[in-house]
């Protein structure tokens, strides 16, 4: 049986296809389905082991990023959402996708519930950056999706990343449950200690993605699926790079889980 996976999109998602494509790069059946799609047959999502969240300006980015589709998702999707998270099965936001897990609280549903206790917001910069940097996987982490990766290079493209958390004792248990899982760092894999443009947008602790307890549900603001070729990198022209893109092996680990342990 093959993997499946569901690729959200509709109101200003716009990395569907690149998204898509990564997943099939990676060995599993893709199909882009619209948001009203989906709510009018929510039953059609136990048909896939995987659900993405694409980057993009859902809604325009009114309100505040990510804020519009959230809400539309938690309240027409909330149940089968629900049973999907419940059944052990996966799934992803990048970057515009990740302000929507957290938004609506499926990130990082801390006790199973959708409760929102982190958010992501303008960057210090003031302004919308778009620039490629470096990541350092944290060497504990449960995170399904980054098994096997120590860093990454992939870009951002993003004005509203700065990670901020509930209150202190809210970041201290993401630490202490191992759910910070990529933090912006140097060329060199030093941390970034908030500096920009390291770290490009002053998120607390240099935080660029969390997951769920289980290591299941991953968020983060950088972008995978941009970089799944060795010719999406600047310098493919003036390095020699591997012929594929760092950020596939994500999609990689994804599919092979899935395939071993949901189909």
């Amino acid at each position: 049986m093959s993997v499946k996976a569901l690729i959200l999109t509709g109101f200003g998602i716009n990395c569907d296809r690149e998204t898509a494509l990564a997943f099939e790069m990676a060995g599993a059946e893709t199909d882009r389905v619209h948001l009203n799609d989906l709510a009018e047959d929510p039953a059609r999502m136990a048909a896939y082991q995987i659900l993405a969240i694409p980057g993009g300006f859902s809604f325009g980015d009114d309100v505040a990023s990510g804020r519009i589709l959230a809400n539309r998702i938690r309240h027409r999707l909330g149940a089968p959402l629900q049973e999907f998270v419940t059944a052990g099965k996966l799934a992803i936001g990048i970057c515009n996708g990740f302000q929507v897990m957290v938004k609506m609280g499926l990130l990082p549903l801390f006790d199973g519930d959708f409760t929102q206790e982190v958010t992501l917001t303008h960057n210090n910069a003031g302004r919308f950056d778009n620039r490629w940097v470096n990541l350092n996987v944290d060497g504990a982490t449960s995170c399904i999706w980054l098994k096997g990766m120590e860093t990454l290079e992939v870009p951002i493209r993003h004005g509203e990343g700065k990670f901020i958390a509930r209150d202190e004792p809210t970041l201290e248990k993401l630490r202490s449950q191992g759910q910070v899982v990529l933090r912006y760092a140097t060329a060199r894999g030093a941390h970034a200690e908030g500096k920009f443009p390291e770290n490009p947008n002053g998120s607390v602790d240099d935080i660029a993605g969390i997951c769920d307890p289980t290591g299941r549900i991953f968020g983060l603001m950088p972008h995978p699926e941009a970089f799944l070729h060795h010719t999406n990198h600047p310098r493919w022209t003036r390095e020699v790079l591997p012929k594929e893109g760092a950020g596939l092996q994500l999609f990689k680990n994804a599919v092979q889980f899935a395939r071993e342990n949901l189909t």
